[in-house]
């Protein structure tokens, strides 16, 4: 089984009032999308195992958000943090925070949830495809800006995951089978400004 791991770390703080330890599993790698996501223009997509591997840095650190039905993304409602990625076989699993203070109602919905009803959703910039024209679009390439908690019926992956964890999200892990890489060679399709789960702003009333 292939593993690439980072983390960040977090100072260990006893019964922080403001932390709910989290993990989930963000999405697929290798596999195409369930449905298109949000700002795929109709097209299912697959994240390649070497670009989630390559896009690891940029998820630390990043929010996770909600929408109040659970059906959407909405980037300005962040409730969480995720401190550490991992891509595990096909699966890009990620863990964190939540703020559980700030955001009760949250805490609530998911711990009175169906085991199993909760998934998630990435959001993307600077998305590379290997192909426009392709009926399934292939991410070379991508910045994760963060990611949304919903019904997994609702995300573009029907294998994602998200659940609260028991124990503390561990504080910090070394990069294992990852190593920074840039190169000076571009695929010939690229879109620096395609996003993918693209914030749905509510209506002001």
């Amino acid at each position: 089984m292939r593993l690439e791991a980072m983390a960040i770390t977090m100072p260990e703080v006893a019964d922080h009032p403001n932390r709910v330890p989290f993990e989930g599993v963000l999405t697929a790698v290798d596999e195409a999308s369930t449905r298109p996501p949000s700002g795929a223009r109709g097209h299912r997509v697959i994240l390649t195992r070497e670009a989630a591997s390559a896009a690891l840095p940029s998820l630390l650190g990043m929010a996770v958000d909600y929408a109040p039905k659970w059906d959407a993304h909405d980037a300005r409602v962040k409730c969480g943090i995720i401190t550490e990625a991992d891509v595990i076989g096909n699966q890009l699993r990620v863990s964190g925070y939540l703020f559980g203070r700030d955001f009760p109602e949250v805490v609530e919905q998911l711990n009175t949830s169906t085991a199993g009803n909760m998934g998630m959703s990435y959001e993307l910039a600077n998305a590379h495809m290997a192909n426009m024209y392709a009926e399934v679009w292939t991410l070379t390439r991508a910045t994760f800006t963060g990611a949304a908690i919903l019904l997994r019926e609702k995300a573009a992956y029907g294998n994602t995951s998200f659940r609260l964890s028991a124990g503390r999200c561990r504080s910090s892990v070394s990069a294992k089978g990852w190593s920074e890489t840039r190169t000076a060679t571009r695929s010939r399709w690229q879109f620096k400004d395609q996003s993918f789960g693209q914030t749905q702003r509510r209506k002001e009333a």
